[in-house]
């Protein structure tokens, strides 16, 4: 506990630090009345949109809690953890309390990259560095505040319930806040990616292919609705994510430390997850500072020495704290393993999305044969992605677990411990060391969200600035942005996949732990150590689970998919009836009806997002509640292994389809003559299908994954009870 007041600084200081950015991007020249104009109705658009989404979100927040709270009041828990009313009031307040806190996430991160990306469109007049600055202190905002709320409400939450005296129970009671999290992440991330994608199909199809004007044209009807839909899918939506993220995973690793804070008697093991998420807000923040990018620079060029920065500075703190709390070299050890897995996702997801290595220029050289081979080359480079993901992550829990199980060897065993955890020693420790893998990635978490963020801010940027008519020399930098903030969007899908892989093991561990103190609090019940509990794939329940779990991350991504589909096909027909209606538009004599095509977008988004939303949340819930805890650990596991490699192949097949786009309009491919091939040719509108294919898996479907593992986890640690008390 001597460390632990690290917790409320750095969660204070990181508020104020994003108050401090969000006042120098608002200080900054918003540029022409034309250019204000146009940035004023995407924000009304976006705020319009949120304001609709989360009075929906709230409603089922509200029941869901309900319903939560009334279901554990009425089920008995093991001897020393609250019972009845009292268990059902304090999870029913930590999901509501994380509910809210992932929607003020997703509010403040989009309210203030709306009005950032019409500051860096004015600074692209003048200098790339501004414009830099500009976007990406912008998304810092979301960023900083995101792992601020998630910090901070974690503690208050442990806090408030009894942590700093009582702490072998208080982690068990905030479980909750993880839940509330993911289920609002869920819906946010949803709704968000209906709409982004929706209105960029349409945009695309009508506008660039058949009727061939360019991106972001102002005759396009669309093209409103496509920047207000980076904001509310990229910025809220991510946002979200990550936000539950954070918060669900470190509570995992604070579960565990419980089981080796029962070894040693030590509560450090407890605190330490987020003291170490507590140092990262400093690291990221230095990182943050130094950014700054030269004339003539690859803008990513700057991105990348603020994060190494970060990472490097995370590397010292997590040795640093380590050393001085755990006292565990192992454990370091294990710590810059996570951070290294993060660095290591960097890369590849930069090899498969980036322009200039092999997989996108392997997709723009199919261009040249029509769109049938660009889809066949881009899905077979997204199932490749899938090999290295795995791979990385393997080698990161593997290397984690034996370094746990390593130092748990130097650790003496308090000689009062329970025997359920002696001995169960081994296995505790090698757990512990995933955690502190995990921990070690989500140290740089607020940086990460801030390169996620620059890609629709620098988005809308180019858009305005196309709009407005901006000069030549304007676009050219808003489009250098916007093809970094692609790749940095993938970056940020893959650091997510990353963590999802590092926590899925972390907390199905505590899912297997909260099995164990259940089980073994029953009387002739024969268990008497933690490895004693365990899945068998044997059973028959167990395998109809885990396959139930592979088919729902399947049918969720048909879902979400076909939701872009049918909302995209509205908005293509409203596209072409303005065009045939009003013949002045193409001419540039009249204006396109752009809130209609808001409007339409909302609407669709809205209804579309429910049905995979309760299969979501409905799955884990049926199948624990049928066939018992075991096949809902089955669904857990197989699902969560499913869902990333699912989510892996969406993420990185549709990012390289829309920069092997980008390759193409940057002049990367030539003829054979030599020429350059531009815009309006055959192989920019093969690539532009290509590009409008992966729309909906890189921005909805595999986003949404990212929430969907993470949520069978929370949900199940929150209602094994019910498992327990129908199928135990």
């Amino acid at each position: 506990m001597e460390y632990f007041w690290i917790v409320p600084v750095a969660g204070v200081f990181a508020v104020v630090f994003a108050i401090y950015l969000a006042w120098d991007v608002l200080r900054r020249d918003t540029g022409t009345p034309e250019m204000r104009a146009i940035s004023d109705i995407i924000y009304e658009g976006a705020m319009a949109f949120l304001r609709r989404q989360y009075q929906t979100i709230a409603i089922l927040a509200v029941v869901g809690a309900v319903i939560i709270g009334i279901a554990l009041a009425l089920i008995p828990q093991p001897a020393g953890l609250p019972q009845g009313v009292d268990l059902g009031w304090r999870t029913a307040v930590a999901f509501l309390l994380g509910a809210v806190c992932s929607g003020i996430s997703g509010f403040t991160g989009m309210f203030v990259a709306v009005k950032s990306n019409i500051r860096t469109a004015a600074a692209a007049r003048t200098s790339l560095d501004g414009a830099v600055a500009a976007s990406l202190r912008g998304g810092a905002v979301s960023g900083f505040l995101v792992v601020a709320l998630s910090l901070l409400g974690v503690y208050a939450l442990f806090v408030g319930y009894g942590g700093l005296t009582n702490w072998l129970i208080a982690p068990y009671l905030i479980v909750g806040y993880g839940f509330g999290a993911s289920f609002v992440a869920l819906f946010a991330q949803l709704g968000g990616g209906i709409y982004t994608k929706a209105a960029d199909m349409g945009a695309d199809l009508v506008g660039k292919v058949e009727a061939g004007v360019p991106e972001d044209d102002p005759r396009n009807a669309a093209v409103i609705a496509d920047l207000v839909g980076d904001n509310v899918g990229d910025c809220a939506g991510r946002g979200a994510d990550l936000f539950e993220s954070t918060a669900a995973e470190s509570i995992g690793a604070m579960i565990l430390g419980v089981a080796v804070t029962q070894l040693t008697g030590n509560p450090a093991w407890i605190f330490f997850p987020l003291i170490v998420r507590a140092l990262g807000i400093f690291a990221s923040a230095a990182g943050l500072m130094i950014v700054r990018a030269r004339d003539n620079e690859d803008p990513m060029a700057a991105l990348n020495r603020g994060y190494y920065l970060a990472a490097a500075l995370s590397a010292i703190f997590m040795v640093g704290s380590t050393m001085l709390i755990l006292n565990s070299w192992q454990l370091a050890v294990a710590g810059i393993i996570g951070i290294i897995t993060s660095i290591a996702f960097v890369y590849i997801t930069q090899y498969y999305t980036a322009g200039s290595w092999r997989p996108v220029q392997e997709i723009a050289n199919a261009s040249r044969t029509g769109p049938a081979t660009v889809i066949v080359s881009g899905t077979a480079v997204g199932f490749e992605t899938t090999g290295p993901t795995a791979i990385a992550i393997s080698l990161a829990l593997g290397l984690a677990f034996w370094l746990g199980q390593q130092a748990g060897l130097s650790i003496p065993v308090d000689p009062n411990a329970k025997p359920f955890y002696a001995q169960s020693a081994s296995l505790i420790y090698g757990i512990f060391g995933t955690a502190i893998a995990t921990m070690g990635m989500l140290m740089t978490a607020a940086y990460i969200l801030a390169m996620d963020t620059f890609g629709p801010i620098t988005d809308n940027a180019g858009g305005i600035a196309e709009m407005s008519h901006q000069p030549e020399s304007t676009r050219h930098i808003t489009d250098a942005l916007d093809a970094v903030g692609n790749t940095t969007k993938a970056l940020t899908k893959g650091y997510a996949i990353a963590s999802a892989g590092l926590a899925a093991f972390l907390l199905f561990s505590a899912y297997i732990e909260n099995v164990g103190l259940f089980l073994s609090s029953r009387a002739n019940s024969g268990i008497t150590t933690l490895a004693q509990i365990g899945i068998d794939l044997a059973k028959v329940e167990v395998f109809i689970g885990s396959l139930l779990g592979a088919m729902i991350v399947f049918l969720f991504s048909s879902l979400a998919i076909r939701a872009v589909g049918n909302a995209a096909g509205k908005i293509i027909e409203e596209v072409r009836r303005q065009f045939r209606a009003d013949p002045g538009i193409m001419a540039g004599t009249s204006r396109p009806d752009y809130g209609r095509c808001v409007d339409i977008t909302t609407r669709a988004a809205l209804r579309e997002m429910v049905a995979p939303g309760i299969l979501a949340v409905a799955g884990p819930v049926v199948v624990g509640l049928l066939l018992g805890w075991q096949a809902a650990g089955g669904l857990l596991i197989v699902g969560t292994i499913t869902g990333i490699l699912m989510a892996t192949f969406l993420n990185n097949s549709g990012g390289a389809w829309d920069n092997a786009k980008k390759f193409i309009e940057a002049g990367g491919l030539k003829g054979a003559d030599g020429s350059i091939i531009k815009k309006a040719t055959p192989e920019h509108a093969a690539a532009v299908v290509g590009d409008t294919v992966g729309d909906p898996f890189k921005d909805t479907a595999g986003p949404s994954l990212h929430v969907l593992v993470k949520l069978f986890s929370t949900i199940t640690l929150v209602l094994l009870p019910l498992f327990l008390l129908f199928r135990g």
